[in-house]
């Protein structure tokens, strides 16, 4: 099943909805359901992407397993959640997973290992990027070495604010934004190694994290199409936009149209969704080496 609208379900309450995620209150677990829409410029889109949402459930479960660190997933098979949520299985099954509850840190941790989108914006207008100086002429598309950490304030209700490294000590404590940092760009390298041995680039990408039992664990979704940008590395050449296997094919497009981002979103015509579908698609299968099969 695959559309842009989750069921209702009505056994348990709502924790949050997000633009692609609907996640219910289990007591002391949750429910992530991701959904086929997909949002550009902080705009759900009225035309939804097939089987988008059971690849990121998927991609993140992938990553899960691979970085054996902390992290909430609990399962993703229908049959072992509650038994009231059976009745939904055809719509859940490879699209959500049951998580641990964990309190969330309100800071989005962003790696950037290329100088694109926002940072590059950044860098054009003051040579830093979220307070990190960087050598004077580069381009665009290029790589940053050693990797930076670009934290961001999480807004539910906007777009994410950049914010600088001391603005997170103030906003968490300075100790858990150093462990959190570290962490981040540990990841960021371990899936920017094992990406390169598959052909792919990933320039950036976001993780969360929260606190359970007094531990940091990472929570939401992982290294997906949606939180990265992963590019083609036959393809890769410093100075211009890249080809990716992202969503920014989709921002390609409406960058096109006459639209001043904001709601309502335009459809996307039906060459340009399958077109996504297949990029979504061939990302997962040269990252996990399997088809996707759902």
């Amino acid at each position: 099943m695959s559309t842009s609208e989750i069921p209702e379900i009505t056994e348990f309450p709502l924790f949050s909805k997000g633009k692609v995620r609907d996640v219910f209150d289990l007591d002391d677990k949750l429910l992530l359901v991701a959904s086929d829409r997909i949002s550009a410029y902080d705009v759900v889109l009225p035309t939804p992407i097939p089987t988008k949402g059971a690849i990121l459930t998927q991609l993140s479960k992938f990553w899960f397993t691979k970085f054996n660190v902390p992290n909430h997933f609990i399962t993703d098979k229908v049959e072992e959640y509650p038994e009231s949520l059976h009745k939904y299985k055809d719509y859940l099954q490879g699209r959500s997973m049951l998580v641990k509850k964990a309190n969330r840190f309100d800071v989005e941790c962003v790696a950037r290992g290329y100088l694109v989108g926002s940072g590059w914006k950044d860098y054009c207008d003051t040579g830093k990027v979220c307070g990190h100086t960087l050598p004077q002429n580069m381009q665009k598309s290029q790589i940053i070495d050693p990797p930076i950490f670009t934290p961001a304030a999480k807004i539910d209700t906007g777009h994410d604010e950049n914010i600088d490294f001391e603005t997170m000590c103030k906003m968490i404590d300075k100790d858990t934004s150093i462990q959190l940092r570290e962490m981040t760009l540990d990841l960021y390298s371990r899936a920017r190694d094992y990406a390169k041995t598959k052909g792919v680039i990933i320039a950036d990408t976001k993780f969360e994290f929260g606190e359970l039992n007094g531990e940091i664990i990472l929570i939401d979704e992982v290294l997906t199409p949606d939180s990265s940008r992963f590019w083609p590395q036959d393809q890769y050449k410093v100075g211009v936009d890249q080809a990716s296997f992202d969503k920014q094919f989709v921002r390609d497009y409406l960058s096109t149209l006459d639209w001043d981002k904001t709601y309502p979103g335009p459809e996307l015509p039906a060459e340009i969704v399958e077109k996504t579908v297949e990029k979504y698609h061939e990302a997962y299968y040269i990252l996990t080496g399997e088809k996707f099969n759902g």
